[in-house]
């Protein structure tokens, strides 16, 4: 231990104090001892920095800090160097703001394209998202503090994300699920995670021990701090015993007690609870550091602004280019219609919002874009209602223009944390107005501003389609620049966009029905199932158009990587993404056809060529075996492709890569779907037989009591009359405050408190309930309304004599 002297100079109590917060941003001080506080702080794309004031639901709005593209759109720009400045600039600003951990980045994998939070996620591949994650963390911790990847482990759906128990294989979890975390933790050196608030395969994350001991621990040899997801704490020894050491927010003394009390009778070790603060104070006085020495208080917020631009502009995608209509042609008269043009759509929402020190706006930037605007309109209510005026107008403008330029796309309520999106649709207003206006005007450029992918059945409509993403404060400036031709587009999707949702592998299987998800399709997410079974989609992944072209030639493969040649071949310069899949050719273990294994980002001038490495790593070859439960490498000829995207692969050559001998885990008569790679619908019984057992009940259990780990939600259930109308209660006023318009608040109630467990009344609430006086709330619940309501009086009396005892 590296503070093995001081520790021996705590009190148990004192030591018990540091494994949870001071407030709803700061850890403990011990002051005596000359143990500072840290700050924590929301930031994957911005710093989101709270008054301490803020203790609640810590959902104020921040300090003003840059707002810098999320990370679905900086995935598009396939650029760890531009992801290691993005860290930088973040670390920079989080040191001024004063902020030691920041809680980001968030690199949970893309398993479907519903979920609520995959704008703040990078990839459905974890190679992709593993390597950028690594980035950011370098950039962020060259300043001093820590970064804090998320949310550790397979954390892929945000309704009942609290309370979810996702069943998955051991293979799937650690090739998929785990990989960029390994990377992250391996090469970006991450100095802390945050676990989970789901259950993985029936226990909390932070309570698994295979997930927190086994794999975290002793296999990737990690010895940072694993932080709680605010409110995410359920046994708070269990979560100890698996080496969580810091619990946020503050339960103002209620889980110190805990584990003072588990050490006394024997329940933990005190050694156990020495070595977590041990790793506590590490990163506690590494943080601090920075804040001892002089440092930089204020930042060159236009500079920063400039770099965010930078970032989008790299990140934009252009997904169609019809008859070359882009660039834009000087002295085309354009009309600029939608919503979005004039209020940039450029973030998501929930934790991760930024009051930005600096908005673009489309309008504001078209003067010194050189694109000439003959004028504006609405077109569409942003929210959805359809408005036949703005319509008509918007179609008068549009006959004046030679091109349009329609900005459409998700609003902010739709991507959000703690809830998933509805369907992959735009809304229908959107598409009334692009019906309507191509009857006028058929030279239409689509402008996209959403996080996720999207359906588009609309798409032979336009002639042009430049998906910004969500391009943060500068993102709208950054489109004008690729419109207008001042910027070449590079960007490539991270992520397949399907025709249709009912073509995603996980549909059949998406949130999960009540207790529990089933990831039936295991490792066949995203292209490697589109790939694998041979199914069409709208835009493959790794595709982007740019407004020149390049060659691939001279490939050249040997046991360390790939050498290839790469031409520019049009009239200017461009960035390309050449990408590295590898495709195992034995047919003894099931595997995706082909699998991203290494990607570089390479600029080149016009009409010039450039030599270009891709060296093979450690994860190049491997699989996990689970009857050997470990990392293995099969005997066998590899295809080893070299494309502009999963379905555009250029150059091809095969290599034979000696195995490592391990037994085949697999009886392929008991896995077809698996072996076929049509995994979208897998029965049960072939589910089971790629688990090794059977899979738990997914409903919940309607007959017992209400307890610490049920919702709100299932009030609706509950045997006393206190806790239906309690349901009952929240679903209309979220339903009223929807349709009055008040839609934030409204996706607030369903985040924090419809799915909310009842142990997070007390987790999150500071102290103010504290388990004893939940204990009384369940009675109500549950029926025993008078004996549970004089239960929460006692309890509060007692609390409240208490905490006079101690001022006194």
């Amino acid at each position: 231990m590296t503070y093995k002297e001081l520790i021996a100079q705590m009190t148990l109590e004192e030591k018990a104090s540091l494994m949870s917060g001071k407030d709803f941003w700061q850890t403990k001080d011990i002051k005596r001892l000359g143990i500072n506080s840290m700050f924590l702080a929301d930031g994957p794309h911005g710093i989101r920095r709270q008054q301490v004031a803020a203790d609640q639901l810590g959902l104020n709005a921040g300090l003003p800090a840059t707002c810098y593209p999320t990370a679905s759109t900086v995935a598009n720009s396939w650029n760890t160097e531009l992801g290691e400045k993005v860290g930088d600039y973040l670390g920079e600003e989080a040191v001024a703001q004063r902020v030691h951990v920041l809680l980001g980045p968030g690199i949970n994998m893309k398993r479907n394209p519903l979920c609520g939070r995959n704008f703040e996620y990078f990839s459905e591949d974890p190679y992709h998202a593993g390597k950028m994650a690594a980035s950011y963390i370098r950039g962020i911790q060259s300043h001093g503090i820590s970064a804090c990847v998320k949310h550790f482990a397979v954390n892929n759906q945000e309704e009942r994300r609290m309370s979810i128990d996702t069943i998955v294989d051991e293979r799937t979890l650690r090739e998929i699920y785990l990989t960029a975390f390994e990377i992250a933790v391996k090469e970006g050196r991450t100095k802390t995670i945050m676990s989970s608030y789901n259950r993985l395969n029936g226990e909390y994350t932070n309570e698994n021990k295979h997930l927190m001991k086994d794999i975290l621990r002793d296999e990737w040899h990690y010895n940072g701090v694993v932080v709680t997801n605010w409110g995410g704490s359920n046994d708070r020894i269990a979560g100890l015993l698996a080496g969580n050491e810091l619990e946020m927010p503050t339960t103002a003394g209620q889980t110190d007690q805990d584990i003072i009390d588990a050490v006394n009778s024997g329940e933990i070790e005190e050694k156990v609870l020495d070595e977590c603060v041990d790793r506590l104070l590490t990163l506690i006085y590494s943080t601090n550091d920075v804040f001892e020495r002089p440092y930089k208080k204020e930042v060159d917020i236009e500079r920063h602004h400039r770099v965010a631009q930078k970032v989008a502009e790299e990140s934009i995608v252009l997904l169609k280019n019809e008859d070359n209509l882009l660039p834009l042609k000087f002295g085309k008269k354009v009309a600029v219609i939608g919503d979005f043009a004039s209020e940039a759509r450029y973030q998501g929402a929930g934790s991760s919002i930024v009051n930005p020190t600096i908005l673009d706006h489309t309008m504001a930037c078209f003067e010194e874009s050189g694109i000439v605007s003959i004028g504006y309109e609405q077109g569409f209510e942003r929210y959805g209602k359809k408005n036949r005026e703005l319509i008509n107008k918007a179609c008068s403008l549009a006959k004046k223009a030679d091109v349009v330029f329609l900005y459409i796309g998700l609003d902010e309520v739709t991507e959000a944390e703690g809830l998933d999106r509805k369907s992959m649709k735009i809304p229908a207003n959107q598409v009334a107005l692009l019906d309507a206006l191509y009857e006028v005007n058929q030279s239409i450029v689509a402008i996209l501003s959403c996080g996720s992918a999207v359906e588009m059945p609309w798409i032979h409509k336009v002639k042009g389609l430049l998906h910004g993403y969500l391009g943060g404060q500068a993102g709208a400036r950054a489109i004008l620049r690729v419109l207008s031709g001042d910027v070449n587009p590079s960007g490539k999707l991270a992520e397949t966009y399907p025709f249709r949702y009912e073509d995603t592998p996980s549909y059949h299987h998406f949130p999960g029905d009540e207790a529990s998800v089933e990831y039936r399709e295991a490792m066949y997410i995203g292209y490697r199932y589109y790939d694998t079974a041979n199914i069409d989609v709208l835009f493959p992944f790794g595709y982007g158009l740019s407004y020149t072209t390049f060659d691939y030639s001279h490939l050249q493969v040997d046991r360390e990587g790939v050498t290839f040649e790469l031409t520019n071949t049009g009239d200017v310069a461009g960035m390309e993404i050449a990408q590295l899949y590898v495709g195992c050719q034995s047919k003894e273990i099931f595997r995706a056809k082909k699998e991203l294994k290494g990607f570089k980002k390479i600029f080149i001038n016009a009409g010039e060529t450039k030599t270009v490495v891709i060296p093979f790593d450690d994860k190049a070859f491997r699989y996990f075996n689970v009857e050997t439960n470990q990392w293995e490498i099969e005997e066998a000829d590899y295809h080893i492709m070299i494309g502009a995207s999963i379905a555009d692969i250029r150059l091809k050559d095969t290599i034979f890569v000696q195995g490592t001998g391990a037994p085949f885990p697999y009886h392929k008569d008991q896995l077809p779907s698996y072996f076929s790679g049509q995994a979208n619908d897998v029965s049960q019984e072939e589910f089971e037989a790629l688990l090794g057992k059977n899979v738990p009940t997914a409903k919940w259990d309607r007959h017992q009591p209400l307890g610490y780990t049920d919702t709100i939600e299932q009030c609706q259930y509950a045997k006393g009359v206190v806790g239906r109308l309690t349901y009952y209660t929240i679903t209309f006023v979220h339903w009223f405050l929807w349709k009055i318009g008040k839609r934030n608040t409204a996706n607030l109630i369903m985040m924090s408190i419809y799915h909310m467990p009842f142990r997070g009344i007390a987790r999150l609430t500071g102290g103010i309930v504290n388990m004893p006086m939940l204990d009384g709330i369940l009675m109500m619940v549950n029926g025993h309304f008078f004996k549970g309501l004089r239960h929460v009086f006692r309890e509060r009396r007692k609390k409240i004599k208490k905490a006079n005892s101690h001022s006194s």
